[in-house]
């Protein structure tokens, strides 16, 4: 990975075309869904590195530092903002009450392979309303996280998950898989803060990017 430090000064100086600003005609509303929690931790890596923790903490820090450094440019909210489960359906709609600009459902990979690594991002695989939309916000999220902390990009896939089945009507959805938990190198990013710090503002710069080129409408 490459020095996350260096990465955060290089986002906060503007480079390299991510959006360090903006946004805000009148709140674009942002729903940030941290996968699974509670009795369902998702993937497992060893040592107790649990895919619910990790995904949680990326969606926590997106909310501070969308507050702390923008200044609410977007308006954020969490499927949940503990180690609670919620359902699926649940889940999705709070995006359709409160009338969601866009939907980021994040998570962690695992694989038998160990060596599997990288970022995956889904899309729906029926002809959606956002389907073009969808397609450019998953495109921008894997080259940006592949781009800015030299995350391996395994490109977008359509999968019929039931967030993005259910979502598909309502506005630009996606899921995206970080990385594996079941890679020795990934798993251990995954634990230090500056990687949860780096791999959140990555995520919102491009959420604030994607809205300031009018992508979403």
């Amino acid at each position: 990975m490459r020095n996350v430090l260096r990465t955060l000064f290089l986002i906060g100086m503007g480079t390299h075309g991510l959006s360090f600003g903006q946004a805000n005609p009148d709140s674009y509303l942002v729903v940030i869904d941290p996968g699974h929690g509670g009795t369902d931790s998702g993937a497992i890596g060893t040592h107790g590195v649990l895919e619910k923790d990790i995904v949680l903490k990326v969606a926590q820090e997106m909310v501070r530092l969308n507050r702390e450094i923008h200044g609410g440019a977007l308006e954020l909210y969490l499927t949940r903002y503990s180690d609670s489960l919620i359902s699926l359906s649940h889940r999705t709609q709070l995006a359709e009450v409160l009338k969601a600009d866009v939907y980021v459902s994040i998570h962690c990979n695992q694989a038998q392979r160990k060596g599997a690594q990288g970022i995956e991002v889904f899309v729906y695989k029926g002809k959606e309303r956002y389907m073009e939309a969808s397609l450019q916000l998953a495109k921008d999220i894997g080259q940006n996280l592949n781009q800015y902390l030299g995350i391996k990009e395994r490109g977008v896939k359509a999968a019929n998950f039931q967030v993005l089945r259910e979502t598909d009507q309502i506005c630009p959805s996606v899921l995206v898989e970080l990385g594996f938990l079941s890679n020795r190198v990934e798993k251990e990013y995954f634990k230090k803060e500056e990687s949860i710090t780096a791999m959140a503002l990555v995520i919102l710069e491009t959420l604030i990017t994607y809205f300031n080129e009018g992508i979403s409408k």
